[in-house]
């Protein structure tokens, strides 16, 4: 998002554009008399006449025109630049609309898919695609040239102007006529990058294997931008689009194709024209979603008549309606060319993608081309050519392929004079003081680290907080950058209280032994920590800091906190094949603090009571995630969801004897992660995990605390009405389903789907035991579990039967929030245990 500042594009001057066209009926061909044809953003109009036909003059700065007649969907059409244009529009009938009383209007048919030419068609395009895909060469290779640019889109010329823009006036450049508005006049420069690759893929295994030859991008800052981050996460949302796969993945989201096997079911076709100026003759089929907010695709497929049914073009768009944030504008060019087999292939691709907050506000545009040279097949490579990650960057840092000489030469099609100066520009404008300065500022709010030369102080949510132990907290942190050194990193933050009058602190220091940043895959290194901090038993928090302010609120008791002293060694090696280990060795000293109490009463009912507890630990992490793929930063990464699972195996093993430890117990814990893909029915994120930890008399910090929240936040993790130390376990095994139906349902209620709320559905539940070697009620052995101060216990071990809780919830609310209501299921008569509440999340989605 530090990229919203630069971007361009051309726009183009020129005489008024002719337009002749007619309007027709998609389901009987009849002509629409008296609908009104118009430029998008402008006062400029006509109507049809009787018998559907317009002529309309237009200023060439508008790219679109919009057609609409009472009892019709709307239609925007795109229009060229040139002089003189002729255009033949189908309208689609709404359903569900009272028919206007007017005597011009046509008679409208109801649409079916019985007996109709277009969806039997469409049919049999579904039933020949995997012959026409890619994958059903035994093997095919080709030249692949990708170009992404984006530029800060619809400034005006008052946003031109301003006094804080004055040094900054080589950068804006006249828009591209596509914007299709007079009042969206400039762009700004912002990122472009170009990539050049050898591509080859086999059937058997089904391999695909890209070497990237030659690569280079706008580099900006890297003490304010991660570039390798910023280059992720653009191609991230301008992805790759196979017409030919059921679900398209783009910004984030999936599409279902026109052409997957349920495609008739949320889809309405219309053949609209045949093409007989090209061999073979192509069929125009028209489709568009049966419900507007649906993400689903609407334009045109150019069908081949050779016996193939094979695709030859596709336009694809979306609806204005559609239930998809940010998104001002989306549309995709497909061409495919006829290989010396007669078959098709892919030969170029275009994404063009407007990003914006409101509909008419200033956005980002941007647009990822592809084109595919040199395509051969049948031609036999050798295993070694697929072995190893399926993306490999064959290019150095040293190599001369940044050079411009290399890609005038490389480069299929030559770049636009705007995307040219882009290389140039934004090189200029990192010279600029006041450009360095925004920069800061933004890196101070977006991260919450302030930039001071080769350290960031922060993170600025966590400088004050409060808890019942602690009081009011003070703490002051940062960390090192790699201004400071690339391999090496270090951590750390200082912390007051001013109730418990005590000092906390952390420090961390990491020692890359590849000679990359220590958060780049993949990862190999060395680690060492120590920490003397506050902890809530049972609290575990993801990507958040546990003293960030926010979580200062909490409900119900929340004074049972440790102090502890930790400290710890780690080594950690990643490989290509995105399999990971991880070996840690810690000491850790915990000392209950608040009305935290560590405690044992023998035969006779003397009370003894413990100031401390000490274990030294060995552990191993193995981690595997197939196709794994992150979103890198600076001095963070977070990992993409994709449908391939992920397993982990942790093993803890508490070594008594061994620098102080007390205790000796082996700790086993298995898991899995996946995202499950249901096309239009949305998606759902399941983890299960099983525990078990061995050993006798282990006093219950050392046994599994269940992951609790007592804030108003809903954690995807955590049991949201859970408390803190509610259950523990020696066994246990939990299921975590998070199922988000982007919309489906609400979609179809009037009203109700103009707001685009999206529903989700949660059932979290674990169920486990303890053992009676372990279990306070049947030795005298461990630590007594936790009372109230009514001496009524709050800390228990499992019945017969699982802890569960369930949510209903909508996310997109104002575009990032997502409220849930939670009902726990059972557990009920226990003490001071919420039955049901409200959680929020601020989540941020396309």
């Amino acid at each position: 998002m530090l990229m919203v500042f630069f971007f361009f594009s051309i726009l183009s001057f020129g005489q008024s554009l002719h337009l002749k066209g007619k309007v027709m009926d998609v389901t009987n061909k009849e002509p629409i008399g008296y609908a009104t044809v118009a430029a998008v953003g402008s006062t400029t109009a006509a109507s049809t006449d009787d018998d559907g036909n317009f002529i309309l003059k237009v200023n060439p700065n508008f790219s679109k025109i919009r057609i609409s007649f009472v009892g019709y969907e709307s239609q925007d059409v795109s229009i060229s630049s040139e002089t003189y244009q002729e255009l033949t529009i189908y309208l689609v009938p709404e359903e569900h609309t009272i028919e206007t009383v007017a005597v011009t209007a046509p008679r409208r048919a109801k649409y079916s898919n019985k007996n109709n030419p277009a969806v039997e068609l469409i049919r049999k395009v579904i039933a020949h695609k995997d012959e026409n895909r890619i994958a059903s060469y035994e093997y095919a290779e080709y030249r692949q040239y990708e170009k992404v640019s984006l530029g800060l889109s619809n400034l005006s010329e008052k946003f031109k102007n301003r006094k804080v823009f004055k040094n900054y006036q080589f950068l804006f450049e006249k828009e591209d006529v596509e914007t299709g508005s007079s009042t969206r006049g400039y762009t700004l420069p912002a990122f472009i990058e170009e990539r050049l690759s050898q591509v080859y893929t086999r059937k058997k295994p089904n391999t695909t294997k890209q070497l990237i030859l030659a690569e280079q991008r706008a580099q900006f800052d890297p003490k304010f931008v991660d570039n390798d981050g910023l280059s992720a996460y653009f191609n991230k949302l301008y992805q790759d689009i196979d017409i030919y796969e059921s679900n398209i993945e783009l910004v984030t989201n999936q599409f279902l194709s026109p052409i997957a096997g349920s495609s008739p079911t949320f889809y309405r076709f219309y053949i609209t024209d045949t093409i007989k100026t090209e061999t073979p003759y192509l069929v125009e089929l028209s489709f568009f979603p049966r419900n507007k907010a649906d993400l689903l695709f609407q334009g045109k497929l150019y069908i081949t008549l050779d016996g193939k049914y094979a695709v030859k073009r596709a336009d694809l768009s979306v609806s204005d309606d559609i239930n998809l944030n940010f998104v001002r504008d989306l549309d995709v060019k497909l061409d495919f060319e006829q290989d010396s087999n007669n078959r098709y292939y892919l030969r170029t691709s275009s994404l063009g993608l407007d990003f914006s907050l409101t509909d008419k506000g200033t956005g980002i545009k941007g647009n990822r081309t592809v084109t595919f040279d040199d395509f051969k097949t049948g031609i036999a490579q050798p295993d070694s050519i697929y072995a190893g990650p399926s993306v490999v960057k064959v290019v150095q840092e040293s190599d001369t392929t940044s050079d411009e000489t290399y890609w005038a030469t490389h480069r299929p099609i030559a770049l636009k004079p705007n995307e040219q100066n882009i290389y140039r520009n934004i090189d200029t404008l990192q010279l600029i003081p006041s450009f360095q300065r925004f920069m800061d500022i933004s890196a101070l709010i977006l991260s919450g680290y302030k930039q001071a030369g080769p350290i960031e102080i922060g993170p600025v949510n966590t400088f004050y907080s409060f808890n019942p132990v602690e009081g009011f907290r003070l703490r002051l942190g940062g960390r090192t950058t790699d201004r400071l050194s690339k391999r090496f990193y270090a951590e750390a933050y200082t912390a007051y209280g001013f109730k418990d009058e005590k000092w906390k602190y952390f420090l961390s220091g990491t020692y890359a032994l590849n000679n990359k940043s220590v958060y780049t895959f993949p990862q190999h290194y060395l680690r060492a920590s120590i920490m003397r901090d506050t902890k809530i038993p049972g609290q575990n928090l993801d990507f958040v800091q546990e003293d960030n302010f926010l979580l200062s609120f909490k409900r119900g008791e929340n004074e049972r906190y440790l102090y502890n002293d930790i400290y710890r060694v780690e080594y950690k090696r990643e490989f290509e094949s995105n399999f990971s280990y991880v070996i840690g060795l810690s000491k850790w000293r915990q000392q209950p603090a608040g009305i935290l109490t560590y405690q044992m009463l023998d035969d006779y009912g003397n009370n003894t009571v413990f100031n401390e507890l000490n274990t030294t630990e060995l552990s191993v992490g193995l981690r595997y995630a197939p196709h794994e793929e992150f979103y890198q930063g600076k001095l963070y990464r977070t990992p993409i969801f994709n449908k391939y699972p992920i397993f982990y195996l942790n093993y803890v093993a508490g070594l008594k004897d061994v620098l102080g430890g007390e205790y000796n117990y082996h700790n086993f814990t298995l898991g899995a992660d996946k995202r499950f893909y249901f096309s239009q029915l949305g998606y759902a994120d399941v983890n299960v995990e099983g525990n078990y930890i061995l050993g006798d008399h282990i006093p219950f910090p050392f046994l599994n605390i269940h992951r609790a929240n007592q804030t108003y936040a809903y954690q995807l993790r955590s049991y949201n009405l859970m408390n803190f130390l509610e259950f523990v376990s020696d066994h246990s095994v939990s299921a975590n389903i998070q199922y988000y139906m982007n919309g489906f349902l609400l979609n179809k209620i009037p009203l109700i789907k103009k707001l685009k709320w999206r529903e989700v559905f949660s059932v979290k539940a674990i169920y486990g035991g303890l053992r009676d070697e372990n279990n306070p009620a049947y030795t005298n052995n461990v630590f007594d579990f936790q009372k109230n101060e009514d001496q009524e216990p709050i800390t228990y071990g499992f019945d017969n039967k699982p802890y569960v809780e369930a949510s209903v919830g909508l996310t997109n609310i104002f575009k990032f929030i997502r409220v849930d209501y939670v009902k726990r299921l059972n557990y009920l008569d226990q003490p001071d245990v919420p039955k049901h509440g409200i959680r929020v999340r601020v989540k941020f989605d396309f």
